[in-house]
């Protein structure tokens, strides 16, 4: 198994002591945030005639894999419209008193962010509909022949939802959103820009090799782009003169056993998981999952995209199968690996 720490490197996911460091490198207003340009472009038309009106800004629903920039812009938007901003997630709404209490104490305009909103347990979606539609809510008190519905009013506000499943969500959701996203992975030149930014910020010195080489090993991801420059710098203030060059990011990388394509252990795993013990493919994620000791969860949300994006694995009806790029990554003709099932 890989070592918690090292597979958490290339992890979309937020890491509980990164809150505070990733908050002070977070953009706040759109003409800082870097890339996503087309999402950029829809969402300024929208608030500019949002403000413009004095009108309540539509529903917006953002989904991508994780560490792509969906609470990153939901500020933003909160922050471009003036609004004040309130932010919850799915697993931590757990009943209908929770929701409901949230809903009435909304602000008017207010920006409500909802992130992991897929996992909203779906008996509370039935008091949201009311909610973001008319703008009230219905609530039930008491059981059985003494149960009374409530009507109680909620002032206009914007709901963003935030997911990686949005196949999860339940198209009656989904419906109440007018305005919804998709936030793809970053090019390299982009996330260059965004470590660019962020070494400036924490008063780190790199230069552009080292900047290229932190960028082009992040899987298109900004968080992760952030985290490996944290741990370059670790690696340059300890082993060279503080520096991050070219030569020292590699280093540092190499010890990290994060390649050029930004693959960990766990990626290598996988790909020949299904290259020398299943042939090649197809192989079922289940299957797949017990053979590496991993959720299906994370082989789906944080493994997956990544490699589905830059074409070294291909998801099918009859279950994953590995492309030539992958054979070519480990020097593997095709054909010529152990196939321990057939």
């Amino acid at each position: 198994m890989t070592s918690p720490d090292r597979e958490r490197i290339i992890s979309g996911t937020a890491l509980p002591d990164e809150q505070t460091f990733e908050y002070s490198l977070r953009p706040k207003l759109l003409r800082e945030f870097i890339g996503q340009q087309k999402v950029k472009d829809n969402l300024a038309i929208a608030i500019q005639a949002a403000r413009a009106r004095g009108d309540v800004l539509d529903h917006v629903l953002l989904y991508g894999p994780p560490g792509l920039g969906k609470t990153t812009l939901a500020n933003i938007i909160a922050n471009e419209l003036g609004v004040s901003f309130q932010s919850t997630s799915g697993p931590v709404v757990e009943d209908k008193k929770d929701l409901a209490a949230i809903l009435s104490n909304v602000e008017r305009l207010q920006v409500l962010f909802i992130d992991e909103i897929h996992r909203l347990p779906a008996q509370l979606e039935e008091l949201l509909y009311p909610a973001l539609e008319d703008f009230h809510i219905d609530y039930v008190v008491g059981q059985g022949p003494a149960a009374r519905t409530i009507k109680l009013n909620v002032a206009p506000f914007t709901l963003i939802g935030a997911t990686t499943r949005a196949g999860l969500i339940s198209g009656p959701l989904r419906s109440r959103f007018g305005i919804v996203h998709r936030l793809d992975f970053y090019t390299a030149g982009e996330l260059e820009i965004i470590v660019h930014r962020s070494a400036e910020i924490l008063g780190i010195g790199v230069d552009e090799d080292g900047t290229s080489e932190i960028a082009r090993r992040s899987r298109g991801t900004p968080r992760i782009a952030n985290r490996l420059l944290r741990r370059v710098r670790d690696f340059a203030e300890v082993k060279a003169d503080g520096r991050i060059t070219g030569p020292v990011a590699r280093a540092a990388l190499e010890m990290l056993e994060v390649d050029h394509y930004g693959f960990d252990e766990v990626d290598r795993k996988l790909l020949l998981t299904i290259i020398e013990k299943y042939g090649g493919g197809p192989v079922g994620v289940n299957t797949l999952a017990a053979s590496l000791s991993e959720e299906v969860d994370a082989i789906e949300e944080l493994y997956e995209p990544y490699l589905i994006q830059i074409g070294f694995l291909h998801r099918t009806p009859r279950g994953r199968v590995a492309t030539p790029l992958a054979y070519q990554h480990f020097g593997i003709q095709p054909g010529s690996a152990q196939n321990a099932l057939f």
